[in-house]
């Protein structure tokens, strides 16, 4: 947990990826969240979260659902999102903050 906290409390974006092996739509986020970092580079950090293997934390951010994107911004949750997010409007989203 408090790795978890030294790494959401970078000035840069962080985006959280809140998944499961289990999950089919979590397999289709893997490449997008590879092409947001290919686009984005050093602008934005992405950290993948297993639930099962990490319950507390998922508790902590009431994910209920996989996957689940959370950005951070110095530490505070700036946006949320449940599902499946194309490419370009994480991106957009990631460069308005």
């Amino acid at each position: 947990m408090s790795k978890f906290l030294e790494i959401i409390n970078q000035e840069k974006p962080v985006l959280v990826d809140f998944f499961a092996e289990w999950c089919g739509p979590c397999k289709m986020m893997s490449p997008v969240l590879k092409e947001v970092k290919d686009t984005l580079g050093e602008k934005v950090s992405i950290i993948k979260i297993d639930v099962d293997k990490n319950q507390p934390l998922a508790a902590k951010y009431q994910v209920k659902g996989v996957p689940t994107l959370l950005l951070f911004k110095n530490g505070k949750q700036v946006w949320r999102q449940s599902g499946v997010v194309q490419k370009k409007d994480l991106v957009s989203i990631i460069n308005s903050f």
